[in-house]
C-alpha cells in the first residue's frame, strides 16, 4: 500500500503540472526574445520579465488554458514568486548601507518614504483601487517590476493588478532612461548631481547604467551605488506592507475588526517568505553565503520571477487591464513627476555639488 504522504505530493505534482509547463514554455519564449534584443539592438529595452507578462497575457486573450492548467498557473503566480522573492535576499548586503554615509542614507529613506506616500495619494485620487496604488507607489518609488512582484503577494493583489502596473511602470521605464539624461543641461546639473537623480528615479539597475552611461563615467558609479541603497529600502517596505498593508487595502480604520489573538501570531503578522527574505540578506550582509553561491542564486531568482510573471499574465482579461488604463498611466506618470522633485529637492538640501 503507497505512502499517503508521497501519493499527495505526487497528486498535487500532477495538478499542477500541465499550468506549470505553460508558464515555463512562456518563460523561455520571453527570455529568447530577451537574447534576440540584445543581439539586434546590444540591450534589451524590454526585459524578460515584462515579455513573459506581456507573452502570457497575449495568450490568454488568444486562448483559455481551462481548468486543467489553472492549478499550475496559481502556483507559479503565488508560490514561485514568494521562493523568488527569497532569494532576492541573497543579493542584498547592508554593508552598502554603512558605505554610503549616513547623510545621503537617511536621504534615500526620506525620499523613498516620501514617494510612496505621495505617489499613493496620487494613484487614490485618481480612483485606483488600493493595492493597484500601493503596486504603483511601490513601483515608482523602490525598484520597478522588482518591487511590484514583491508587494504583490504581501496585499494580496491579483494579477490584473501586477499587469496593469508593470505594464505601464515598464513602458515609462524605457522613456525615463531615455529622457532623463536631457536634464543635465536643463537644469545645470553636475556629474555627481545627475548620478544621484538617475538611482534616486530610474527603475531598474541596469537602466541606471543605460541612463547614466551618456553623462560621465562618475555619473554611472553615484547612480549604482544610490540605485543599490535605494533597492535596499524594498526590505523594510515590503515588512511594513506586511503588517499594516492588508488593512489599508481593505480601509480598516480604528472602527474596523479589532485582529483576533490568534492574527497576532508572527507567522500571521509577516508571511514566511519574508521572514526568509529578512534572514538570506542577514547572512549576505555577515558574508556567510559562499561567493560562489550568489551568482546562481540571483539568476534563480530572476528566472523564477519570470516564470511568476507569466503565470500572472496567463491569469489576466486583458479587458479589465484596458479599462485600467488610463488612470494607471496616469498615476505612473504623476507619480514619476513627484518623485523627481522629491529627489531634486534631496540634492539641493544636502549640497550634493
Amino acid at each position: 500500500m503507497p505512502h499517503p504522504l508521497p501519493e499527495r505530493r505526487a497528486t498535487a505534482l500532477r495538478r499542477i503540472l500541465p499550468g506549470l509547463v505553460l508558464c515555463l514554455t512562456v518563460t523561455g519564449a520571453a527570455i529568447g526574445l530577451e537574447v534576440v534584443e540584445m543581439r539586434l539592438f546590444g540591450r534589451a529595452w524590454l526585459e524578460a520579465l515584462v515579455l513573459a507578462i506581456v507573452l502570457g497575457t497575449a495568450l490568454r486573450t488568444l486562448w483559455n488554458p481551462g481548468a486543467r492548467c489553472a492549478p499550475g498557473i496559481a502556483f507559479g503566480a503565488k508560490t514561485v514568486l514568494e521562493i523568488a522573492v527569497v532569494l532576492l535576499g541573497a543579493s542584498l548586503s547592508l554593508g552598502t548601507l554603512l558605505a554610503a554615509g549616513p547623510g545621503l542614507l537617511v536621504g534615500i529613506a526620506a525620499v523613498v518614504a516620501s514617494a510612496i506616500a505621495a505617489s499613493y495619494g496620487i494613484g487614490r485620487a485618481l480612483g485606483l483601487a488600493p493595492r493597484l496604488a500601493i503596486l504603483v507607489a511601490c513601483g515608482n518609488s523602490i525598484c520597478g517590476n522588482s518591487a511590484i512582484a514583491a508587494t504583490a503577494p504581501v496585499i494580496h493583489a491579483d494579477g490584473e493588478d501586477v499587469a496593469s502596473s508593470i505594464a505601464f511602470t515598464a513602458v515609462l521605464g524605457v522613456l525615463v532612461v531615455l529622457g532623463l539624461p536631457l536634464l543635465v543641461p536643463l537644469l545645470g546639473l553636475s556629474p555627481m548631481q545627475y548620478g544621484v537623480l538617475a538611482g534616486l528615479t530610474v527603475y531598474a539597475v541596469p537602466q541606471v547604467l543605460a541612463a547614466t552611461a551618456p553623462v560621465a563615467a562618475l555619473s554611472v558609479q553615484v547612480g549604482t551605488l544610490v540605485k543599490l541603497v535605494r533597492v535596499l529600502m524594498l526590505g523594510p517596505v515590503v515588512l511594513a506592507l506586511s503588517l499594516g498593508g492588508r488593512r489599508l487595502c481593505e480601509g480598516r480604520g480604528a472602527a474596523g475588526r479589532q485582529p483576533a489573538a490568534g492574527d497576532l501570531a508572527l507567522h500571521h503578522l509577516v508571511p514566511w517568505f519574508i521572514l526568509a527574505f529578512l534572514a538570506l540578506a542577514g547572512l549576505r550582509s555577515a558574508n556567510l553565503i559562499p561567493a560562489a553561491a550568489l551568482a546562481p542564486m540571483a539568476g534563480a531568482a530572476n528566472v523564477l520571477t519570470v516564470v511568476s510573471m507569466a503565470a500572472l499574465g496567463l491569469g489576466v482579461d486583458v479587458r479589465s487591464v484596458a479599462k485600467a488604463g488610463p488612470r494607471v498611466t496616469l498615476a505612473v506618470v504623476a507619480s514619476l513627476v513627484a518623485l523627481t522633485a522629491i529627489s531634486l529637492g534631496l540634492i539641493h538640501l544636502l549640497g550634493i555639488a
